[in-house]
């Protein structure tokens, strides 16, 4: 099971950080992932990393402002939101990938968590 949690109300160029936690399983072998969805919009992908964290990957409309990490002594997964906008706004998701490097690719994923709202306001 993965909890996700930190979300919260922001003000445009504000900071907040997410955290996915696993309990019931490790996923220290599994690369994870954080997508969002806002309202009536798909589920978009925001940011991954391998099992190790050597690798990571964003979304180009977060790049240079968030930054993904994992502590797998924890099996807790990181989301660092740096110079929110509004645009921002949407449900977070956190999901364990079937493989061990992350990719923006949905169908990759097999274990979600349930979401945390993010709201950026203007």
């Amino acid at each position: 099971q993965l909890q996700a949690s930190g979300g919260g109300l922001v003000q445009a160029g504000g900071s907040l950080r997410l955290s996915c936690s696993a309990s019931g399983r490790t996923v220290s072998n599994n690369a994870m992932g954080w997508f969002r969805q806002a309202p009536g919009k798909e589920r978009e992908f925001v940011a991954a990393i391998s099992w190790n964290g050597a690798l990571t990957y964003y979304a180009d409309s977060v790049k240079g402002r968030f930054t993904i990490s994992r502590d797998n002594a924890k099996n807790t997964v990181y989301l660092r939101m740096n110079s929110l906008e509004p645009e921002d706004t949407a449900v977070y998701f956190c999901a364990a990938s079937r493989y061990s490097v992350g990719s923006p690719y949905y169908s990759t994923y097999a274990y979600w968590g349930q979401g945390t709202q993010v709201t950026v306001s203007s």
